[in-house]
């Protein structure tokens, strides 16, 4: 049970998630001038803090808590900005898990019974955090944070990614497909480095020829081959004290590779003819879209090269596992061309954003922004439809109910349980939070035999030798007898 929360009380208000709400601790935080909320799960504790936007929470840890509590915790946690105190019992700090989650999730702790300054006290520091917090950040946009476009979890811990890489001078490597942004990720961390102010140099090793790669690199000197009338600075020194960026280095030819390990561990270059090494002082951005690992496997990227460059990693997420993102994008690629066309566009047509959710995307942003483009000019209506963006409607499928779905899942998780635990009735039951008899109940509902199998092709196989009953369930060994049902073998399941 959740509590509306009034504008004036939000301030001072803290979310106690408990299975069971402490009447006593309710009355102790009130008289303490705290407005308490309630919620007996993460996913109403999760609607709560969205609604209310509540700042500290009071989270009660069960004295037997499981591994997988702690983990739907954790993802509650992970996704909001609210300060956690945590409530423990006498010695359960001790626990390796629960410690780990204290340390990783929350504020503070307090050990029960907590009706006590302690308690205030830690509610108070997490309340003053959250304060400083909400004055020293600004509110991060809908649209445009990092110059870039996008709200899903993904591109969000991207952004937090780019702001952890902005404040070292590591080489930062981007991995992801074409058309996802891999050059404005570079630029966000060149922007928000201490190097911001000097020069961001980029350079695509897929597009110079391999004869003239390491020229453009290094640069030349006057008479260094046919043709260098003159010497020329090459990108690498170009960047000096600002950042480089080596776009498509999968790309890049196996001879230049060496030549670019040894100015990543010496520091220095020298041009073609030249005699003198050179000191350039660059922050080295690499990118992608070929699979480095499997390049380095199939000898066509130098490994000890890969290491250097890829020291810390970002990875940028296809268009297609972005969700809502599409719509965004579209709607921000829309606004930039709308002027573009002959008529007014207002917007799109709810077959078109049917269809940009379902299509693959291969060309990814990109290819989103280009479609977008052409149909505002080839549009001949108010709204642009699926067919002005070249994109296939969407094939009515055959609807699935809710309870296929729970079904499905359930006979996924039951069968995973067993699997990962050699197929024992009393550890998997454990693993899913389940007793053994009701375990079993599932299994024979799910049609699923003890070895992991289907019921159509066997009988399910009973519980193994020794392991005790259940809930009134029987040991299944081999001197119970169980008289056997209608359509059924002693000691099976009823087949499909």
């Amino acid at each position: 049970m959740t509590t509306t929360v009034t504008p004036h009380e939000m301030d001072r208000t803290v979310l106690c998630v408990s299975a069971r709400p402490d009447e006593m601790l309710t009355k102790f935080l009130a008289a303490c001038g705290w407005h308490v909320a309630h919620a007996k799960t993460t996913a109403l504790a999760e609607r709560t803090i969205e609604r209310d936007n509540i700042k500290v929470g009071l989270i009660e840890l069960p004295e037997n808590c499981s591994s997988q509590y702690l983990s739907a915790l954790e993802a509650c946690m992970r996704r909001v900005e609210t300060n956690w105190v945590a409530q423990v019992a006498p010695g359960q700090s001790d626990n390796e898990l629960v410690s780990r989650f204290i340390l990783d999730y929350c504020f503070d702790f307090v050990t029960r019974p907590c009706l006590n300054e302690r308690l205030i006290f830690a509610l108070g520091h997490a309340h003053g955090l959250s304060n400083l917090r909400k004055t020293r950040i600004a509110p991060e946009p809908s649209m445009g944070r990092h110059e870039m476009v996008g709200q899903c979890e993904a591109m969000l811990q991207l952004y937090r990614h780019i702001d952890k890489c902005a404040v070292t001078d590591a080489p930062v490597f981007v991995a992801g497909e074409s058309g996802t942004g891999k050059e404005l990720t570079a630029r966000a961390i060149h922007v928000r480095s201490p190097r911001s102010a000097q020069a961001f140099v980029a350079i695509n090793c897929a597009a110079i020829p391999p004869t003239l790669l390491q020229a453009e690199l290094f640069g030349h000197e006057r008479g260094a081959f046919t043709g260098a009338v003159q010497r020329k600075t090459g990108r690498i020194e170009s960047a000096h004290q600002g950042t480089l960026f080596l776009d498509e280095i999968g790309d890049m030819p196996h001879e230049c590779q060496a030549v670019l390990l040894r100015f990543l561990q010496e520091g220095t270059i020298e041009r073609l003819g030249g005699t003198s090494e050179i000191k350039v002082d660059v922050r080295v951005i690499s990118a992608t879209h070929v699979d480095l690992d499997k390049a380095v496997e199939d000898g066509r990227f130098r490994s000890d090269l890969y290491h250097r460059l890829c020291v810390l990693r970002l990875v940028e997420p296809p268009l297609r596992e972005r969700g809502g993102d599409i719509k965004l994008l579209a709607n921000y690629a829309l606004s930039m061309y709308r002027q573009d066309g002959a008529r007014k566009i207002r917007g799109f047509s709810s077959d078109a954003v049917v269809a940009m959710s379902n299509y693959g995307w291969p060309g990814n942003v990109r290819e989103l922004i280009n479609c977008v483009r052409r149909a505002v000019v080839m549009s001949e209506g108010r709204f642009i439809t699926a067919a002005d963006l070249g994109l296939p409607q969407s094939v009515n499928a055959p609807p699935v109910t809710l309870a296929e779905i729970r079904s499905r899942a359930e006979k996924d998780a039951i069968e995973q349980a067993l699997q990962r635990h050699g197929y024992k009735l009393s550890e998997a039951a454990a693993d899913l939070g389940v007793s053994r008899a009701t375990l079993y109940r599932l299994m024979h509902a799910n049609r699923i035999n003890q070895d992991g199998t289907s019921a159509r092709s066997s009988d399910a196989a009973a519980p193994q030798d020794g392991e005790g009953s259940e809930r009134g369930l029987p040991s299944l060994t081999a001197s119970t007898h169980i008289e056997p049902e209608h359509g059924m073998r002693a000691g099976s399941v009823r087949r499909a």
